[in-house]
């Protein structure tokens, strides 16, 4: 059996994810009739036609699309290897990191991170953005470099997970709420105005559950995305809202907290990214922040 040409998931890897012979071409500065001799050695290769016309342009064939994932990969595995290893030099390190985290993140363990980095790496930035789902494409594209959160089923199953912590959810009203007097018995948390947090926009949810499993239901006065929204609002009125305790102790300053009076079971957050940043020692040094950050051991400043 003859050696593959291994120069062709280069080639393979720029086709499938630029959907053209032209502009794949250009990225890899040939003319286009060489990177059309190129698509065909490789259909020649795979024995698939991997790119069909489709109107004026070619769309995927599903083995492209069954490779394309595997391909990046190897190309990006493949220039790791050939990048020669750097000592890391903190002080001297110029770096972007973006961040996608999970609601209240940021407020609760932002400060401490960024001065954590600022102090030990002055010209690293850190970039946070909004965490809309559970996607993992923006881990595996490489638009995002870590991501906290829950794992759920549609994380990606290559996705690298370590825990941070474990936390639960409590309810929390305005000082000088009702409920922040006496026993909070599963009949009077019910009889209260909630906030629903839901990224979907979902009336209901394993709250609901627990209190229909005793026979109640709680009056849901407002749907929210996050669980910043959701403590800004019973900040303001007698809403109630049911947020998860660790992940929101900046943010609680001066409200009433109280457990829930349902079953709820614990959450844990943890800490994602993709595996082809392992060995990367900036990333590893990153990883390492956050972890000392959100740690419940961590020693007083």
């Amino acid at each position: 059996m003859a050696t593959p040409d291994l120069n062709l998931l280069v080639t393979l890897d720029v086709l499938l994810g630029e959907g053209s012979v032209a502009r794949a071409a250009q990225r890899l500065r040939l003319s286009p009739s060489a990177m059309s001799r190129a698509l065909a050695r490789l259909r020649e290769t795979v024995g698939d036609p991997l790119l069909v016309r489709a109107g004026r342009g070619l769309v995927p064939t599903p083995r492209a699309l069954e490779l394309r994932e595997q391909v990046h990969r190897l190309v990006q595995d493949a220039e790791a290897v050939l990048r020669p290893a750097e000592t890391l030099n903190l002080q001297h390190l110029v770096r972007t990191f973006t961040l996608r985290t999970s609601d209240g993140f940021l407020e609760n363990f932002g400060p401490d991170l960024i001065a954590r980095v600022g102090a030990e790496a002055p010209g690293v930035r850190l970039c946070f953005v909004q965490k809309p789902n559970r996607d993992s494409a923006s881990l595996r594209d490489g638009t995002v470099d870590l991501e906290t959160g829950v794992v759920g089923k549609v994380t990606g199953p290559e996705v690298r997970a370590q825990a941070l912590f474990r936390d639960r959810f409590i309810g929390v009203v305005r000082a000088g709420h009702a409920l922040s007097q006496g026993e909070v018995t599963p009949a009077r948390y019910a009889a209260g105005r909630h906030i629903c947090v839901s990224r979907q926009g979902l009336a209901k949810g394993p709250i609901d559950e627990g209190l229909e499993a005793v026979g109640l239901e709680r009056d849901v006065a407002t749907i929210v995305s996050g669980f910043s929204a959701a403590l800004a609002l019973a900040r303001g009125s007698d809403l109630i809202a049911s947020v998860p305790e660790r992940h929101t102790a900046n943010l609680r300053a001066g409200m009433h907290d109280f457990p829930l009076p349902v079953a709820m079971p614990e959450i844990t957050v943890s800490l994602l990214w993709h595996p082809r940043l392992d060995a990367d020692k900036a990333h590893r040094w990153l990883r390492a922040c956050v972890r000392e950050v959100c740690s419940p051991y961590r020693p007083a400043a």
